[in-house]
């Protein structure tokens, strides 16, 4: 029986993390896990740690012991609760809101058969950096209907022309009545690789982790017309949990630094 892709938690492409459930109790923090694609980074870290300690180098054995901890900590997955309600858009990454601003979307994915249209929309841009959770999620439920891989150059990911000169994946996700949401992971200075977890055809809950990017940097989401962001410059959002827009809503949201 295929799973409505509108009820979350009922999909889970990368099967190495479970399903989540709703608790029936409260809730205790706990440590979160390590991604399987980082753990191989961080026993690597580990052993050279291990054999510079061996050879008797302890001031550079302790420097490699941050670097090893910084490693584990860069491909933690925690546990996140997304909205059910599938009119929300959720973020797609952690980070922080650097661009609101309204855009011609991607030629990869605006006027292809499985694209989201070529009008202009309201993008909304959230950085990463080194220090961010880097699994990324989709924002919507329903069906991949393509991923587009494009690379590119490396250069900061804080600058508006990353979005058409970095090394980036294109994503569209289409729900059960048809509307499709973009969204785009763009490679930084820092990072190397954007690892996918789903292909078109998968159906995907709200929130469900769809890759990461390795190490660093960017994701983009498109809004659709009639549709504004419901977050403001310099906000920091929680992938899968934070509301970046209610589909149909217009009014707009300022923020205040303090």
């Amino acid at each position: 029986m295929e799973p409505d892709p509108n009820t979350p938690h009922t999909a889970q492409t990368d099967s190495s993390q479970p399903a989540a459930t709703t608790p029936q109790s409260g809730v205790k923090w706990r440590f979160p896990d390590i991604h399987p694609e980082g753990r191989k980074f961080g026993a690597i870290a580990a052993a050279i740690t291990l054999l510079v300690f061996f050879l008797g180098w302890g001031i550079l054995g302790w420097l490699l012991v941050g670097v090893t901890l910084w490693v584990f900590a860069f491909f933690r997955d925690p546990v996140r609760v997304t909205p059910n309600d599938p009119n929300l858009l959720v973020a797609p990454a952690d980070g922080l809101i650097t661009l609101i601003q309204e855009v011609q979307p991607p030629r990869e994915i605006a006027g292809a058969a499985d694209g989201i249209g070529d009008a202009p929309m309201m993008r909304v841009s959230i950085f990463m950096s080194v220090f961010d959770v880097h699994i990324n999620r989709t924002p919507i439920a329903g069906t991949v209907k393509s991923v587009v891989y494009i690379s590119g150059k490396f250069i900061n990911a804080d600058l508006d022309k990353a979005s058409e000169d970095n090394e980036r994946q294109h994503i569209v996700v289409e729900r059960n009545d048809g509307l499709r949401i973009g969204f785009t992971q763009i490679a930084g200075l820092v990072a190397r690789r954007i690892v996918p977890f789903v292909k078109p055809g998968d159906v995907v809950a709200a929130g469900q982790r769809i890759g990461l990017i390795r190490f660093g940097s960017r994701v983009d989401i498109y809004l659709p017309a009639g549709t504004m962001p419901r977050v403001a410059l310099g906000q920091r959002t929680i992938a899968g949990e934070t509301v970046i827009a209610r589909l149909g809503e217009t009014g707009t949201v300022t923020g205040i630094f303090q």
